[in-house]
């Protein structure tokens, strides 16, 4: 294979220009094209993965399926609730139950264990496969962030997802179109102060 022409300008100005936008910031009631969702998960395809173990795996959820999927959320925080005697807040259980139907699509994240690799590589390899999607919804004028809230955490919610042992609910991306004109700032501490040079 040749080696590719890369747009070095091109490539810095997409990873310094993606960012996080949430839900207050998504255009409702206009979906994204599938077309673009399947573009971020075949670029997600192409992360680093240490012997090709290709750890991530993704559920997408749209149309009624956002519905289905905020229900679930919201049906199992009040379940915990109850069990363990906490709190039941109700703008949190509305919460759950409609800022899916406020995107355009929902991603679960998950990480499906290879023996013999390390922990940590695999989870790296699923982030990494995550920042592929963020660039390329950013790259498309998209709004999106990957959140780790609601079931992320939830021993509950691995068997639901179909995991085990050591496989991981790692989160959900959620994109749609922006609602704001204005692309949000950025904001980086200086790598003067996060890199060490040793030269001799």
């Amino acid at each position: 294979m040749q080696r590719p022409d890369f747009n070095i300008e091109e490539v810095n100005k997409i990873i310094r220009g993606r960012r996080s936008m949430f839900v207050a910031q998504f255009k409702e009631n206009d979906p994204i094209d599938d077309q673009i969702i399947e573009e971020m998960l075949e670029n997600a395809r192409w992360a680093p993965t240490h012997k090709l173990t290709q750890p991530w795996r993704f559920i997408v959820y749209k149309g009624e399926g956002l519905k289905t999927f905020g229900k679930y959320q919201a049906e199992l925080y009040k379940k915990r609730a109850e069990k363990n005697g906490t709190p039941f807040i109700e703008a949190t259980y509305d919460k759950f139950l409609n800022n899916p139907q406020k995107a355009s699509h929902v991603i679960a994240i998950l990480m499906k264990r290879s023996e013999g690799i390390p922990l940590m590589e695999e989870i790296s390899a699923v982030a990494m496969a995550v920042q592929n999607m963020y660039l390329t919804a950013s790259a498309h004028g998209l709004a999106g962030y990957w959140g780790t809230g609601g079931p992320t955490f939830w021993p509950e919610a691995k068997e639901d997802f179909g995991l085990e042992g050591e496989d991981m609910l790692m989160g959900f991306f959620y994109v749609a179109k922006p609602a704001i004109e204005n692309w949000p700032a950025g904001k980086r501490d200086s790598m003067d102060e996060k890199v060490a040079w040793i030269t001799e």
